[in-house]
């Protein structure tokens, strides 16, 4: 009887004994990753953000569950270089990559966050709009799958299918391929909700399962739709390249209506795509080990001050939409919306602590897991570089300048004479009056400047032509 006792007591210590290092490994694996980058999105364009009329459900509820940031900005508001921003980790001045410039360089590349995932172990999937160039990109991802327009694309059967839903498609494919013993990293950048730009008439062309939806309602106008606020700006803004594509979506009360609901429907249509997404990744039960962020790639004028586009200085441009959840964490860290200033440049130093790997010292970016997980960090920033560098003449005028806590400098450097921004958030939060020409704010602008001088000599200096375009 002694030595029955005896051999299941063994058997129940065996069994304890070796279940511990499974829970503990299982506990500490690397989780995965998804990462969804919507397109000319601006901050404040979500439910959970307190949009009034725009239905973002899934989005909403990832915020519930995780960590909204309701300060996050682009650094360079434009698609290319915001893109090659998030993969390397590195302002524009510092991987010299915008629309007409050579590909990003490979040791740059050989540092993104893709590479650096894939070589820890991580199967690593692109889906979507690239809008990069990349020396080495087979480098960076197992499955790459490029998408681009039109909107809706003709399938086999000859039905026509929306982008969004086969971005979510290809997706999806992805997760069911990936072995459950390795972890993953799955990039899914949408095309919406940027306008299909060659057709003037149907801008903003939306999956048929959102058909209808605010059709019914009018949108109010624009904030700072008043004539006043675009005859206040310079005229090289009011020649741009923002107030030419105006003309093309918002000129009129019914363009207005027509174009800001399709628009809003474009996101709700990558919202439930979001949202098959996710329900795959739970049927295949991954979605417990899974972090997921979503952001936008740059702001959008969306007729504000008379304008259409990104590409400058105000927050309509620079602010987007951004949010981490992680299904770890505690119970008593979801739902929370922070108020430090996050950057396009930290999703890759992001990503990359996520997967337990070292930071490159190289990145500029900071990782945002220390706040998503409320643990004591360094010194949060309380400004950030800014700039826009696409050569374009008169079209997208280039500046620099820096985003601080009270006030936005901005320097259009090629004006003559250099034209400069100064804007106090305090006393003015929409930006409608440009300080730099009242003297009573004459040290503030030095000491704008002088910021602006340190934070871009140190991303690479006064801006010059990339040296390897020819």
């Amino acid at each position: 009887m002694l030595a029955d006792k005896t051999l299941k007591l063994c058997l129940l210590v065996a069994i304890a004994l070796t279940a511990l290092p499974i829970t503990a490994a299982a506990a500490d694996s690397p989780p995965n990753v998804i990462f969804f980058l919507s397109d000319d999105h601006r901050g404040g364009l979500l439910g959970c953000a307190g949009h009034p009329i725009l239905k973002t459900p899934t989005i909403d509820r990832l915020a519930g569950q995780g960590v909204r940031f309701e300060n996050a900005f682009v650094t360079t508001s434009i698609c290319a270089a915001s893109r090659a921003t998030i993969f390397t980790g590195l302002y524009e001045r510092s991987h010299r990559f915008t629309f007409g410039t050579p590909p990003i360089a490979r040791r740059l590349i050989d540092r993104s966050y893709p590479v650096l995932l894939r070589k820890a172990g991580y199967r690593t999937g692109f889906v979507g709009k690239f809008g990069v160039g990349a020396e080495g990109r087979e480098e960076m991802f197992d499955s790459f799958v490029s998408l681009g327009h039109p909107y809706f694309k003709r399938q086999p059967d000859g039905s026509l299918r929306h982008l969004s839903e086969i971005a979510g498609d290809h997706a999806i494919a992805f997760l069911r391929e990936c072995p459950k013993e390795k972890p993953f990293c799955l990039s899914v950048s949408f095309n919406a909700a940027h306008a299909a730009d060659g057709d003037k008439i149907n801008h903003f062309p939306w999956p048929k399962a959102v058909d209808r939806m605010y059709e019914d309602l009018t949108i109010p106008p624009p904030k700072l739709s008043d004539p006043a606020v675009y005859e206040s700006q310079p005229e090289f803004l009011k020649k741009s390249l923002n107030r030419q594509r105006y003309f093309w979506r918002w000129d009129t009360p019914e363009k207005y209506q027509r174009n800001v609901k399709a628009y809003y429907r474009m996101i709700t249509g990558l919202d439930r795509v979001i949202g098959r997404v996710l329900d795959e990744l739970k049927e295949l039960g991954r979605d417990e080990n899974t972090v997921v962020i979503f952001c936008g790639d740059n702001g959008y004028y969306q007729a504000s001050r008379g304008f259409a586009g990104k590409w400058s200085h105000y927050e309509e441009s620079l602010r987007v939409p951004l949010v981490v959840f992680d299904p770890r964490a505690k119970p008593d860290l979801r739902g929370r919306v922070l108020a430090q200033k996050a950057l396009n440049v930290d999703v890759a130093a992001t990503i990359v602590d996520y997967a337990g790997l070292d930071v490159p010292e190289s990145y500029q970016g900071l990782s945002l897991v220390p706040l998503v997980q409320d643990e004591p960090s360094r010194e949060w920033r309380s400004d950030f570089f800014c700039e826009h560098l696409m050569e374009a003449g008169a079209n997208l005028p280039k500046w620099e300048g820096v985003r601080g806590e009270r006030y936005v400098y901005a320097r259009y450097f090629q004006q003559e004479p250099v034209y400069e921004f100064l804007h106090d958030l305090k006393t003015d939060p929409d930006q409608l009056k440009n300080l730099a020409v009242d003297p009573q704010h004459a040290a503030a602008l030095e000491q704008a400047r002088q910021r602006c001088d340190e934070l871009r000599d140190g991303y690479g200096g006064p801006f010059q032509p990339n040296p390897r375009q020819k």
